[in-house]
């Protein structure tokens, strides 16, 4: 289950409730798919084949037609992130800039986790979500963010689009220092 830690205060949210109401109050969307439907031989691979990601896309196939049939999405992929994966550090150099999409940006974690930090309302500013397997988000379009693994460097994610031709992001200039 996802938690948040908002930046300028060190504040933790915790419990589905807490963080859905947040994040609805930030206009993010928060949603839990049930991961017990994962086969054993996927809950913990982080490398895996085309076919194995069109098994999760199979497994999920209810949970992303109902997510895209209400939010208009058209198209969907399985995104794996481990420290085998080809030039995962020039990979999270270009994720962990914050950035903005001309669409949603839409993760289902459905292995391992990684953090979502976003752009709140002013008096909010930058906030951390920790999301676990299970744990569904998507970032509105416009509102700028980054995203980043934790400490095990391990994810396995269903990310949906608008836009077939996928994930574009542009870079975002800050006006303000983000917190650390």
């Amino acid at each position: 289950m996802a938690v948040i830690k908002i930046r300028n205060t060190g504040e933790w949210i915790k419990g589905h409730e807490n963080v859905g109401s947040f994040l609805e109050k930030q206009g993010v969307l928060y949603e839990h798919w049930d991961v017990s439907k994962l086969p054993n031989h996927l809950k913990e691979t982080f490398v895996l084949s085309d076919e194995e990601k069109e098994e999760i896309l199979a497994i999920f196939k209810d949970d992303i037609e109902d997510l895209a049939a209400r939010r208009g999405y058209k198209a969907w992929d399985v995104v794996a992130l481990s420290d085998a994966t080809p030039n995962l550090e020039e990979l999270l150099k270009k994720f962990e800039q914050v950035h903005i999409h001309t669409e949603d940006e839409v993760r289902a974690i459905v292995a391992g986790h990684g953090i979502f930090i976003i752009k709140g309302d002013e008096q909010t500013g930058y906030f951390e979500v920790q999301l676990e397997a299970g744990d569904v988000i998507s970032v509105p379009e416009g509102n700028p963010h980054f995203f980043t693994l934790m400490e095990d460097r391990q994810v396995v994610a269903v990310r949906l689009f608008i836009d077939p031709s996928g994930w574009v992001a542009h870079p975002y200039e800050e006006k303000e220092e983000a917190v650390q």
